[in-house]
């Protein structure tokens, strides 16, 4: 684990605005490092309006889109809204296709089967369309590849608007519009939505086009800040005015399906993006990994509660199957990498035919723990093998991909996620060329993670108030990272010890050496390892973020520990 103190703030920016705002000189460096550098720019950060929104039809073909679907309802058409079976494919059909709904009943909607069709729009969700009288197909969070597909849909006479946010090809699809905001002749002001986010910027347009409030549209952002937050976009923006107000609705009026989940969990905080991204986004995972993403879409358009928690029920079922099957399959591909004495590669490449498909991505996330290294798990998937890729902070996977792409049926995906299938005889090859490119492009200092420290802090300096104010630069995510402070020469008080399964974690209490008026209780997860810098009153530093901790009925401040040295 390597540390990384951020280059400091402009101290002329950051006094003033610390002055301006009344607010803590390490707090207004925060914002400055954020390009938070003004009081006009701080009043939209830490009160995000959904006014600030930009006009969807700045949007490349979105007039169009609007266009096509007015005279889908006008000529009463059927519509087929169509998408990909994760948290962000899952929450675009939800969305959009209830939008529809609230005003046209001819619309349905399809997610492809993961085993059977794979990624993105298949030849039989098409023919699924053309076989039940659909002649207009939206397609959300993917479709941008789909060159061939959508020439095969014309020949059947299915229009397709496909609303994607992933690379485009070398050639877009002739569809009748081909909303992106990645296209290269796309103006967009901001190009980090997510895939739900275009749909919901559809939607918008709708909405704009029939003069109708747009109010209607604040129920759905429960379901954007989720893909927000799952699909990990950066969360600036527009992308930050949809997730504050999503987690307002989820906090104050959820949908029946993710009140169920949320009583399920017994949660007593308010809701935040972490919550979404580890506790709703694997649920609605799950069902597409496990079982089929119609599972989800059903959960989350459902509108009665005691349907909701059948469901729910059974998305909860799938999510322990899913457990069960990345523990299993993570085991084994870390005995593959001893077995092949693959440990000191400069990459991870592992196959197994019978390894859970649904799983490979969360397993290849689990392997980079261990070995932090671009990662790629293998699975039999029909004729074909198929496999997940994770890269580490700093590489791009999707280049390094497509430098092997002489070797690949076909890949997509983003710069630290992808996908791709190959031929099994193409395996072995690809295995050494990925691992020859990855070793003559990857930086060094790529291959140890890194712990980016915002700022050195004095325990002395944090008080309710201090953290009141980071509470407000929520949500987190990326391009608006939880802070990460250091504090030097700490020491224990002399109680801490490991704990958890095989002491695994550490939990200590940090104070000031010759200071018992500021110290406070920290934990370190998967830290146990480390415990011998803490005793016998050593002095050490710490890079921590900064929570609350609730004991007793009783709520404290505590240091989540990221590191000790």
């Amino acid at each position: 684990m390597r540390w990384t103190l951020k280059p400091a703030p402009d101290p002329s920016k950051t006094t003033q605005l610390a002055q301006e705002l009344k607010i803590d000189e390490v707090l207004a460096g925060l914002l400055v490092q954020r390009g938070v550098d003004a009081f006009a720019k701080a009043k939209s950060f830490f009160r995000p309006s959904l006014d600030d929104l930009h006009d969807p039809l700045l949007m490349t073909d979105m007039q169009a889109a609007v266009k096509r679907i007015a005279k889908a309802v006008a000529n009463q058409e059927n519509i087929l809204v169509y998408g990909d079976y994760d948290v962000d494919g899952t929450t675009s059909v939800a969305l959009v296709s209830s939008f529809l709904q609230s005003y046209y009943p001819n619309v349905a909607t399809y997610i492809p089967d993961r085993y059977e069709e794979g990624y993105g729009v298949s030849y039989q969700g098409i023919d699924y369309a053309h076989d039940n009288d659909f002649s207009l197909i939206i397609a959300l969070d993917c479709g941008v590849k789909a060159v061939d597909k959508v020439a095969y849909a014309s020949e059947k006479n299915i229009d397709f608007i496909i609303c994607d946010h992933h690379r485009p090809g070398k050639k877009l699809p002739e569809a009748i519009a081909v909303l992106d905001p990645k296209r290269d002749d796309c103006e967009y002001p901001y190009d980090e939505l997510c895939g739900c986010g275009v749909g919901f910027k559809l939607c918008q347009a709708i909405v704009q086009a029939n003069d109708w409030d747009f109010d209607l549209l604040i129920p759905y952002l429960d379901l954007v800040a989720t893909a927000i937050g799952a699909d990990i976009v950066p969360i600036t923006g527009e992308n930050r005015i949809l997730a504050h107000h999503g987690l307002h609705v989820i906090n104050s009026s959820p949908r029946a399906g993710f009140k169920v989940i949320i009583e399920n969990m017994k949660l007593k905080n308010k809701f935040t993006i972490t919550d979404v991204v580890f506790k709703i986004a694997p649920r609605i995972n799950a069902a597409g990994r496990m079982k089929h993403g119609q599972h989800a879409v059903s959960l989350m358009t459902e509108t009665d509660e005691l349907s909701a928690k059948t469901m729910a029920l059974e998305i909860e079922e799938f999510n322990s199957d899913r457990k069960s099957a990345d523990q299993s399959i993570t085991i084994e591909a870390l005995d593959q990498i001893e077995a092949l004495g693959e440990q000191e590669r400069y990459t991870t490449v592992v196959y197994d035919a019978s390894w859970h498909k649904g799983v490979i991505g969360i397993v290849a996330s689990r392997l980079i723990e261990r070995y932090y290294r671009p990662t790629l798990v293998f699975t039999k998937s029909g004729d074909y093998l198929a496999a997940s890729a994770r890269s580490v902070k700093g590489f791009d996977v999707y280049n390094a991909l497509e430098q092997c792409g002489d070797l690949i049926e076909q890949f997509g995906g983003h710069k630290y996620a992808a996908g791709l299938t190959l031929k099994a005889e193409n395996y072995d090859a690809f295995k050494a060329r990925f691992e020859e490119v990855v070793c003559a492009t990857i930086l060094n200092k790529d291959l140890v993670e890194e712990i980016k420290i915002d700022s050195i802090l004095p325990l002395a300096s944090i008080s309710p108030k201090f953290y009141r104010i980071l509470k407000q630069m929520e949500p987190y995510g990326p391009g608006n990272m939880t802070p990460i402070f250091m504090t030097q020469q700490v020491q224990d008080t002399g109680y801490g010890k490991c704990v958890g399964h095989e002491d695994a974690h550490l939990k200590i209490r940090v104070t000031k050496p010759n200071d018992s008026k500021h110290d406070y209780n920290a934990i370190g997860f998967n830290l146990g390892s480390k415990c011998d810098l803490i005793v016998d009153k050593k002095k050490f530093d710490i890079a921590y973020s900064i929570d609350e901790n609730e004991w007793n009925n009783e709520v404290s401040l505590q240091l989540r520990l990221r590191d000790i040295s």
